[in-house]
C-alpha cells in the first residue's frame, strides 16, 4: 500500500496531468473505437439495427440483462446467453410471468444463479407495482445486485447520460496509463475521480463502450497489444517498459479445496433421484444429485451414505465410482467423487420444509436446471446406462 502522504502527492500530480491530457486522450480513444470497436451489440442498437445518435434513447430492459450477465463473464461467452434470454423473455412482463425454474433453465451454464433470481425478482416486483425499469443511475442503484458501475453502464447506454464506469477493464487501463504503483482497488475513489475527469461531463454511451473495448481487445490483462493502442505514447507504464507488470495484483488468500461425495441412486424402474437446492442459497433453485462435503476421517463411501441419509432419508449401498473430477468456483475448488448407489432401506423424502425431490428418467434430466458440475455427472450416467 502506498504511504498516505505519498499517495496524496501522487493523486494531485495525476489529477493535474489528466486535466491537461483528457481532451486528447478522449479524442484518440473515440477515434480508435470508431474504427476498431464492437458496434454490433444488439442491446446498443435502435430498432432495425441502426446505431443510436447522441440524443437517441434505447430501451433499458435488454441493456440491464446484458450488463448483469457481463458482471461475471466476457462478452463472447455472454452474447449467446443474452440471445437465448431475449428470445424467451423479450420484455419485463414476460420475465415477471415466468416461473423461477424457467428462468434458471434459461440461465443454465452461465453461473452465478443468484443474478438470474434477482432479475426475476425485480421484474416481478416492478410489474406487480405497475412501475417501469428505472433508467437513471440513482434509480438503478436501488435495485438488488446493481452497483455504481452496472447502474452507470445501463443509464449511459440507454440515455447517453454523463455516467462513467469503473469495471476491471477500466481499472487496468488507468493503472497502466498512470503507472499506478499499488493494486487499483486500494485507490478506488482516486480512479473514480480520474475517469470522471476523462469524461468531462459529456454523454458516456460511446465513451464507456470504448473504454471497455480498449481494455478487452488491446490493453489485455496478460498480453497487452501496445502497438495497437491509441494511448501508447501518453501511457506511463509503456514509456517505462512496465506494462506487463501492471496493474499490481492484490495478494490472494489460498483457495480452499473440498472433497465432495455424490450418490446417483437408481430405482427399480430406472429412474434417478435428484433434489432441488434451497431457493435463496448458493446455486439456489437448481437440481442436483444428492451429496456433500467429506468430513475428516470418512471414506468417500461413508460420506455418500451419510449425505443420502441426511438429505433424503435413504439408507444406501454404495456401488462403484462412476467418475471423479475437479470443478473450480471463484473462491473454492471441489473434487467430486460420484458413485452409483442402490437403496437398502427408507423412502426418499425431502428433509427441509421447502426442499423438493424428484425421481426422473435419465433422458429427462435436461429439463431440470442444474449446476455446471452436474452436466458431467449426467453425461457419465447416460454413457454408463447406454453401455449396460
Amino acid at each position: 500500500m502506498l504511504p498516505k502522504q505519498w499517495s496524496k502527492v501522487f493523486a494531485q500530480q495525476q489529477k493535474a496531468w489528466l486535466r491537461h491530457a483528457a481532451p486528447e486522450l478522449v479524442s484518440s480513444l473515440l477515434g480508435w473505437w470508431t474504427r476498431h470497436g464492437r458496434h454490433g451489440l444488439p442491446w446498443r442498437l435502435l430498432p432495425g439495427g441502426r446505431q443510436p445518435g447522441p440524443d437517441d434513447l434505447l430501451p433499458a430492459y435488454p441493456i440491464w440483462v446484458a450488463e448483469v450477465m457481463l458482471q461475471q463473464t466476457q462478452l463472447t461467452v455472454a452474447l449467446p446467453f443474452w440471445h437465448r434470454w431475449w428470445s424467451r423473455f423479450p420484455d419485463l412482463e414476460s420475465l415477471a410471468a415466468a416461473s423461477r425454474q424457467d428462468v434458471l433453465h434459461c440461465w443454465q451454464g452461465l453461473g452465478y444463479y443468484a443474478r438470474a433470481r434477482r432479475l426475476h425478482g425485480v421484474a416481478t416486483d416492478l410489474v406487480a407495482a405497475g412501475r417501469p425499469l428505472p433508467t437513471d443511475r440513482a434509480g438503478l442503484e436501488q435495485l438488488p445486485g446493481i452497483g455504481r458501475t452496472t447502474a452507470a453502464a445501463i443509464a449511459a447506454t440507454a440515455g447517453n447520460s454523463p455516467d462513467p464506469i469503473l469495471d476491471g477493464n477500466v481499472r487496468r487501463l488507468l493503472a497502466r496509463l498512470l503507472a499506478f504503483p499499488a493494486p487499483p482497488r486500494q485507490a478506488t475513489p482516486l480512479l473514480w475521480t480520474m475517469v470522471e475527469l476523462l469524461l468531462g461531463g459529456r454523454g458516456a454511451r460511446d465513451f464507456n463502450q470504448a473504454l471497455m473495448d480498449l481494455g478487452a481487445l488491446v490493453c489485455r490483462s496478460h498480453t497487452p497489444l501496445c502497438h495497437r493502442c491509441p494511448w501508447r505514447l501518453p501511457c506511463r507504464a509503456y514509456s517505462q517498459g512496465i506494462q506487463h507488470q501492471l496493474p499490481v495484483r492484490q495478494a490472494l488468500a489460498p483457495i480452499p479445496h473440498v472433497m465432495v461425495g455424490v450418490g446417483i441412486v437408481l430405482d427399480h424402474q430406472g429412474k434417478v433421484l435428484i433434489g432441488q437446492r434451497q431457493p435463496d442459497g448458493l446455486l439456489g433453485g437448481l437440481w442436483e444429485f444428492p451429496g456433500g462435503k467429506q468430513e475428516p476421517g470418512e471414506t468417500m463411501a461413508d460420506t455418500v451414505v451419510r449425505e443420502l441419509q441426511e438429505e433424503v432419508g435413504l439408507t444406501v449401498a454404495v456401488g462403484p465410482e462412476l467418475l471423479c473430477f475437479d470443478h473450480a468456483y471463484t473462491h473454492r475448488r471441489l473434487t467430486f467423487a460420484v458413485h452409483l448407489c442402490h437403496v437398502t432401506a427408507g423412502e426418499a423424502r425431502p428433509v427441509a420444509n421447502n426442499q423438493q425431490i424428484a425421481w426422473v428418467w435419465p433422458h429427462d434430466l435436461h429439463h431440470y436446471p442444474s449446476p455446471a458440475a452436474n452436466a458431467r455427472m449426467i453425461q457419465a450416467l447416460q454413457e454408463h446406462l447406454a453401455g449396460t
